[in-house]
C-alpha cells in the first residue's frame, strides 16, 4: 500500500486561528456529543425496575389479563364443584297461593296453599357434572400456564434484543473514545510535522463515524427498551442489570427427548379436550328436564261455617325427552373434543420439531463463540503490534485504522455471539415449556 505524502511543516511555523479554534471546538464538543445519545437513550428506571429477565417476566405477567382473571376463573370452577357436590340439581323453589271468593259471593270459601319444589338429578348427571367442574378446574390452572409460557417468549425476545442493544452501544462508545484519542494523536503528530493534514483528515473521518454509529446504536437502544417497556411497563434498570449480570447464560435444561405432557402448552390443549369429553357425557346424561318432587300442604274451607281442613300433597313431575333438543349439544362437545385433540397431536410434533432446532442452534452457538473469541483475541494482540509499529512511524495511519476497525468489529462479534448463546438457551428452555430463572 502506497503512502500519502505528508506536507512539511516547519516547527516554527505558527497554526492559523481557524486550525486552533476547530481544535478547541472539537477538544470541547466531541465529548458532549458522545455524551449526549447515551443520556437521551437511558432514561431513570423507575423504582422496581427490572434488572434480570425473571423480574421483566413477572412484571410483564403481572399485566396480563389472565392473570387478573385467574383467581374469579378458580373461584367459579369451585363454584361448580359445590353445585356437582349437593344432593339436588337446584334450588329449590316456594309455592304459595291464596284462594277466596271475598270479591265475589263472600261466603267464606277459601284455599291456602303452601308447597315446596325440588329438583332432582337425572340417572348419572351428578356424578358427570362433578367430572364436569373437576375438568374445568384443571383447565383453568392449565391456561393460565400456558399463557405463562406465552408471556415468557414475547419476554425474552425483547429481553435479549435489549441486551444485544445495550452491548452494541457499550462498544459504539468504546469505539468513539478509542477513534477520539487516535485523532488527539494524530493532531499532535500532524501539528509536530511528523504527519500529513491527509491523516488528521482520515483520523478526524474514522472519530465522526465512530459518533455516527453511536447514535445509531443509541437510537436502537432506546427502542428495544421501549418494546420491553410495553411488556413490563416500566424501562428496565441497565445499572442494576449490569451489577447483577450483563448477559448471564441461563441455566442449560436437562435433556429430554421431546416436550413431555407436563408442557404448558401440550397441557392445555389436552386439558382443553378432556373439558369437551366431559362436557359432551353430561349432554349426553341430560336427555331432558330435570324432574321435580313437589311437597305441598293445603288448608281449605267451603264457607263461614265450616270448619278448615288441612291436607298433604306428595307429587312427582317428570318431563319428557326429546332428543333434537340435545343433540346439538352433544355434538358440539364432540367436536370440540375432536379439534383440541388434533391440536395436541399437531402441537406436539410442531414441539419436537422447535425442541430439535433450538438444540441445534445452542451447539452451533457454542462452536461460534469459541472461534468468535480467538478471533477477538488474535484482533487484540495484532492491535497492540500495530498500535506500537505506528507510534514508531514503522506503519502508515490507513493500516491503522483498518486494523483498529478488524479489532472492533471481532470484539463486537464475540459480545453479540455470547449473547446470542444466552439467547439460544433461553429458547431451548422455552420449547421444553420452563419460565425463565431468577438472575
Amino acid at each position: 500500500m502506497s503512502r500519502i505524502p505528508h506536507e512539511p511543516q516547519h516547527p516554527n511555523t505558527p497554526r492559523t486561528p481557524r486550525a486552533a479554534w476547530r481544535a478547541l471546538r472539537c477538544a470541547l464538543l466531541c465529548p458532549l456529543l458522545a455524551w449526549a445519545p447515551a443520556a437521551l437513550a437511558q432514561p431513570p428506571a423507575a423504582a422496581g425496575a427490572p434488572a434480570s429477565l425473571k423480574q421483566a417476566f413477572n412484571a410483564a405477567w403481572a399485566r396480563q389479563p389472565e392473570a387478573r382473571s385467574l383467581a374469579l376463573r378458580r373461584d367459579a370452577a369451585a363454584a361448580r364443584r359445590q353445585i356437582a357436590e349437593q344432593w339436588i340439581a337446584g334450588a329449590p323453589s316456594l309455592e304459595l297461593s291464596d284462594k277466596s271468593d271475598r270479591l265475589a259471593k263472600n261466603q267464606g270459601s277459601r284455599e291456602v296453599v303452601a308447597g315446596l319444589s325440588v329438583r332432582l338429578w337425572l340417572p348419572d348427571e351428578r356424578a358427570r357434572s362433578a367430572a364436569l367442574a373437576d375438568a374445568e378446574g384443571a383447565a383453568v390452572d392449565s391456561r393460565a400456564s400456558a399463557a405463562q409460557l406465552r408471556t415468557a417468549a414475547a419476554v425474552r425476545d425483547a429481553w435479549w434484543d435489549w441486551q444485544r442493544a445495550r452491548s452494541e452501544r457499550t462498544l459504539a462508545q468504546a469505539r468513539l473514545d478509542n477513534a477520539q484519542r487516535l485523532a488527539a494523536d494524530v493532531a499532535k503528530r500532524v501539528a509536530a510535522g511528523d504527519l500529513a493534514r491527509a491523516d488528521q483528515h482520515q483520523a478526524a473521518g474514522a472519530a465522526a463515524g465512530a459518533e455516527a454509529a453511536l447514535a445509531e446504536s443509541a437510537s436502537a437502544l432506546a427502542a428495544a427498551a421501549q418494546r420491553l417497556r410495553g411488556l413490563t411497563g416500566m424501562l428496565p434498570d441497565a445499572a442494576a442489570a449490569e451489577r447483577i449480570a450483563p448477559a448471564m447464560l441461563p441455566t442449560p435444561p436437562a435433556e429430554r427427548p421431546a416436550p413431555d405432557a407436563g408442557h404448558p402448552a401440550l397441557r392445555e390443549l389436552s386439558d382443553r379436550a378432556e373439558l369437551a369429553r366431559r362436557a359432551a357425557d353430561l349432554a349426553n346424561a341430560q336427555t331432558r328436564d330435570n324432574p321435580e318432587l313437589l311437597l305441598a300442604t293445603t288448608r281449605d274451607r267451603g264457607n263461614f261455617a265450616d270448619a278448615a281442613q288441612q291436607t298433604f300433597t306428595f307429587g312427582v313431575r317428570i318431563p319428557f325427552g326429546s332428543e333434537s333438543r340435545y343433540r346439538a349439544r352433544v355434538g358440539q362437545a364432540r367436536a370440540e373434543a375432536l379439534e383440541s385433540e388434533e391440536l395436541l397431536r399437531l402441537e406436539q410434533d410442531r414441539l419436537a420439531a422447535e425442541l430439535d432446532a433450538a438444540r441445534a442452534r445452542v451447539a452451533a452457538t457454542q462452536t461460534q463463540l469459541q472461534a468468535a473469541d480467538k478471533r477477538a483475541e488474535l484482533a487484540r494482540e495484532a492491535r497492540g503490534f500495530f498500535e506500537k509499529s505506528f507510534r514508531l512511524g514503522e506503519t502508515d495511519l490507513p493500516t491503522r485504522l483498518r486494523i483498529e476497525l478488524e479489532a472492533f468489529e471481532a470484539e463486537r462479534q464475540a459480545t453479540r455471539v455470547r449473547i446470542d448463546l444466552a439467547a439460544a438457551v433461553s429458547a431451548l428452555r422455552q420449547a421444553l415449556g420452563l419460565l425463565p430463572e431468577q438472575q
